[in-house]
């Protein structure tokens, strides 16, 4: 859904950072995957199509904080 989105907080050794991944347009998703010590933070249409991906070592994540559309 538009709208979508998950922010992820990232260790960056004496500092932290903020990534957000956000569903820019009607009809995507934000899908969430932890796989092999990587999560995955993925934007993908109605057809199942990766438009981009962000990928971060699982031992670096902080938090990840999913934050639906608002109904």
């Amino acid at each position: 859904m538009k709208g979508d989105r998950v922010e992820i907080v990232v260790d960056a050794g004496d500092t932290t950072r903020t990534y957000e991944v956000v569903a820019s347009r009607a009809g995507r998703r934000v899908e969430t995957a932890v796989r092999r010590g990587v999560v995955e933070v993925s934007e993908v249409t109605r057809s199942g199509s990766v438009v981009r991906t962000a990928r971060f070592m699982a031992t670096r994540v902080l938090a990840l904080v999913e934050q639906p559309v608002p109904r």
